[in-house]
């Protein structure tokens, strides 16, 4: 009886399950289907939002299967790369990729199907014209609804005028921006490979050598700037030419913060020369001969034809030196002996060079000292009316006693202090120092109210913008008299830039000071700017003095000195007079001043008033 029920039940059962789950399944279908409506919906807005975005957009939106095939280009594409999208339609993206890029941009989009992400990228690709282009390219997956990649969006940007930007500016910070040539920079990175490879390798030889173009500043300042700059391209031109391949040719005046003195003096009108491979030392004296040799060519510049000689240092790797730039320095300090010995020569480094540079830089750090420390010293020379011996100025000169080289003179050191740029400071100092003294003397001897007080200026201080300045807060702090104060100028320094030293001589005659021209005769003077000067002096070179009892000629410019300064108006001294003879000969010659050793030494101050103090007491006892 149960066994018949449950058989009889069984059907019914299975018909009231099998309802439910087909009830289940059709609701699950339509679930699915709505959700599979709603997927499409939302991909379809997302591709027309893609669509929107992409055709908008500045950057290149492309769309690519997983095999690399293009089914999108943005409209920037066009824009960017000439291509019409018919004919992006027929071309790979692939080939217009440029070779050497092409595996790095495949494992790019490898990875990122991989791993649903992409890295930024940079690659070149070709344009319609045939020119390369540099693009910034991201890729980004797109997956399906199972998270399997089906697509990439790949973002180009054009950064092509970006890169070149980046180029230009790393190719200016590595070289000279009128020739192109490599810079200090660049020179010295490549000293220094030379440097180290010479370490690694004992057989491997090189030379620096540093080439000045002589009176250069001269052929700038008469020719003009723009013709100067053409002498320096043309001058770069063909040192060019008279290297090897692995040599290099350097401009190295751009400004680096280098603490070296030497290296920092390397100017506008220099080069630096690095000679790679030599098998013997003469190979860089040869080189030397040839950039010679090639300079002395003449090439046209406004209107004529210019000729250029250089001085040139070389320095071997063959040396004792640490350091490439020791090389360099070496190198300088023997174009600087060339340059010392007339220019237009080569000079070839040397121990005894070496030597002279170490002492020149010991030099250099105790006039910075002694500056501080105060140890320079003024001493004072008489200068005399000939006929009466009577005193009529002092002439003050810069000495320094140094600690251990005794008394030096300042023409043994004034050159340093002008490289190394204390003659400005150490001359305000001696004006300074030189009217406060004669304020003083004018006090103590009513004779001197008269006197005058001579300094002289040095190139330096020549071109130094407040010199006027100075020497006039000088005068109102001693309240001399500014006729007092006489300015001494070098004849050669004179006639360095003659339109600057008359602007400059006016100036100083606008405060009322005196003016002279020392070390006439020693240098050519245009006899049209000494017209133009506004002098009150001229004082005879001491060799034409020194020369004046033996030699005829120095008695002939001795008479024609006078006669000449008879005709300008002023007075004229003679310097360095030693002997009752000379002074005789030159007083019938027409002198009417002078100063020497017959008179007096230099003097420091109070020896100085000693010896004005015996004057005294002889002239006493004589009444």
């Amino acid at each position: 009886m149960l066994g018949v029920v449950s058989i009889s039940f069984l059907p019914s059962a299975l018909d009231a399950w099998s309802g439910w789950f087909l009830a289940v399944l059709t609701v699950l279908l339509v679930y699915q289907q709505r959700r599979l409506y709603r997927f499409r919906q939302e991909a379809a807005r997302r591709e027309e939002l893609f669509r929107i975005v992409a055709e908008n957009a500045a950057d290149m939106i492309a769309l690519v299967d997983v095999k690399g095939r293009r089914i999108y280009n943005s409209p920037a594409y066009q824009k960017v790369l000439g291509y019409t999208p018919q004919e992006l339609a027929k071309t790979s993206a692939f080939e217009q990729i440029h070779q050497e890029d092409r595996m790095r941009v495949l494992e790019a989009a490898r990875e990122a199907r991989r791993t649903g992400l992409g890295k930024k990228l940079e690659y070149r690709i070709r344009h319609k014209d045939g020119s390369w282009l540099v693009f910034e390219s991201t890729a980004s997956a797109i997956k399906n609804q199972y998270g399997e990649v089906v697509k990439l969006v790949i973002v180009n940007r054009d950064v092509t005028d970006r890169k070149r930007s980046e180029k230009l500016l790393e190719h200016s910070s590595l070289h000279d921006v009128l020739t192109g040539l490599p810079n200090r920079r660049l020179f010295l990175d490549r000293l220094q490979r030379a440097c180290a490879r010479a370490r690694r390798n004992p057989e491997f030889q090189y030379a620096v050598l540093v080439v000045d173009v002589d009176n250069f500043n001269g052929f700038n300042e008469s020719m003009g700037q723009a013709a100067g700059d053409r002498m320096i391209l043309e001058v770069g031109r063909r040192l060019n030419h008279c290297l090897g391949p692995d040599d290099t040719v350097a401009r190295p005046q751009d400004p680096l913060p280098l603490s070296d003195p030497l290296l920092s003096r390397l100017g506008g009108d220099e080069f630096t020369l690095l000679l790679e491979e030599i098998r013997d030392p003469s190979d860089a004296v040869r080189v030397a001969r040839r950039i010679q040799g090639a300079l002395s060519l003449p090439w046209p510049a406004e209107g004529r034809e210019v000729l250029a000689s250089v001085s040139i240092g070389i320095a071997l790797s063959t040396s004792v030196r640490e350091r490439g730039e020791d090389l360099l320095q070496d190198a300088d300090t023997a174009m600087r002996r060339a340059k010392a010995m007339g220019g237009s020569r080569c000079e070839v480094f040397d121990e005894a060079m070496h030597a002279r540079a170490m002492t020149r830089l010991q030099l250099e750090g105790e006039l910075k000292a002694a500056l501080d420390q105060h140890q320079y010293q003024l001493y004072y020379q008489p200068i005399v009316q000939l006929d009466t011996r009577r005193v009529v100025g002092f002439e003050g000169l810069l000495r320094w006693p140094h600690p251990k080289k005794g008394m030096i003179a300042a023409d043994s050191f004034i050159a340093v202090a002008e490289d190394v740029g204390v003659v400005v400071s150490t001359g305000k100092w001696a004006i300074h120092e030189a009217c406060r003294q004669l304020e003083m003397w004018q006090y103590l001897y009513p004779f001197l109210n008269q006197a005058g007080l001579t300094f002289n200026l040095s190139a330096k201080q020549l071109t130094y913008p407040g010199l006027v300045d100075d020497i006039r807060a000088a005068l109102e702090e001693s309240r001399l008299r500014h006729e007092c104060v006489q300015v001494e100028i070098g004849e050669a320094e004179s006639m360095t830039d003659p339109k600057f030293t008359c602007e400059l001589m006016n100036q100083f005659r606008q405060i009322g000071l005196r003016i002279s021209l020392g070390n006439f005769g020693s240098a050519k003077t245009s006899l049209a700017w000494l017209s133009r000067f506004p002098l009150d002096e001229i004082k005879i070179d001491r060799s034409i003095v020194a020369g004046v009892l033996t030699d005829r000629h120095c008695n002939e410019l001795i008479a024609l000195i006078v006669s000449l300064a008879r005709t300008l108006g002023v007075r004229v001294v003679a310097e360095g007079i030693e002997s009752t003879l000379q002074l005789s000969l030159l007083q019938r010659l027409g002198c009417d001043l002078g100063q020497g050793y017959l008179f007096s030494h230099p003097l420091p101050s109070t020896a100085l008033e000693s010896w004005l103090q015996s004057g005294l007491k002889a002239n006493a006892a004589s009444r």
